[in-house]
């Protein structure tokens, strides 16, 4: 949770792991101990996981409200400022009871737009 906190770049489980156990001494926390904390922080509603289509999922555990947007190219996920989003009515969910809801943007971050646009001069 601490490493989450002071690392804004959503990390995947992986990364997390290999940086917790980066110091070359003895391991600070196993593989599955890792996932299975993660896992644990998601239920409790202290981390969200940001899942990105065929990527490993990512972890955010900054605490205010906000959306995401995440690059079709290089899986980037940046933070958007929140603002409210209608809430659906519950019949238009049938039988469901609404937790949230979070808008997730698609597209191309502004560093894998500006290469496009040089590869492809006089294109948009």
């Amino acid at each position: 949770m601490a490493f989450l906190a002071e690392h804004h770049s959503h990390p995947t489980a992986a990364e997390i792991f290999h940086a917790l156990n980066r110091n070359g001494g003895a391991p600070r926390s196993s593989r599955a101990t890792t996932y299975n904390n993660l896992r644990d922080l998601v239920q409790a509603g202290l981390v969200r996981e940001v899942a990105v289509e065929g990527r490993a999922a990512r972890f955010d555990a900054r605490g205010m409200r906000h959306h995401h947007f995440i690059c079709d190219r290089c899986g980037n996920v940046e933070d958007l400022q929140w603002f409210s989003v209608p809430r659906p009515g519950l019949k238009s969910l049938g039988n469901r009871v609404l937790r949230e809801c979070e808008l997730i943007f698609r597209g191309l971050c502004s560093r894998c737009a500006s290469q496009r646009a040089r590869r492809q001069p006089g294109k948009k």
